[in-house]
């Protein structure tokens, strides 16, 4: 006569339970990673902003005899009187490389970035607002509520 070996019937209905338990704990847990997300995106972009501006900055001062504009990576970026990007397109916009997965678009003295992936709200972006004193360098301030 063969043995037979395998599980029982109420051992694989325990081990279903134990995983259905455990998934239950789980999941709450990832349920929040899509707005982390989203959150770490515009704080990036941010980031991106303060450093573009910054070189910017710095050719401005290494051309000397203030120029209105200044070359970065083939790209032409419009200066404002503060001797940082402006606020548009041919200026702040100018200076990132890519800006796939944002929406950019000039606000109230100011040029606003906002985050394509849905279901994002229009109040998750990134605020960049050039000074126009002298030296001064730009506001870029992140608003994620509701993000």
């Amino acid at each position: 006569m063969k043995k037979q070996s395998g599980f029982t019937l109420i051992e694989l209905i325990t081990v279903v339970v134990i995983l259905g338990i455990l998934a239950a704990f789980a999941l709450p847990r990832f349920a929040g990673l899509e707005t982390n997300a989203r959150v770490s995106a515009v704080n990036g972009l941010a980031g991106s902003l303060r450093s573009g501006a910054a070189l910017a900055h710095a050719a401005y001062l290494a051309a000397g005899t203030n120029p209105s504009t200044v070359t970065m990576e083939g790209s032409s970026v419009a200066i404002n009187a503060s001797g940082y990007p402006d606020n548009t397109a041919a200026g702040i916009g100018a200076v990132l490389q890519s800006t796939t997965g944002y929406t950019g678009a000039v606000g109230t003295g100011a040029y606003d970035y906002t985050l394509d992936a849905a279901p994002t709200p229009a109040s998750c972006k990134v605020h960049y607002a050039a000074s126009t004193t002298v030296g001064t360098p730009p506001a870029v301030t992140v608003t994620t509520s509701g993000c």
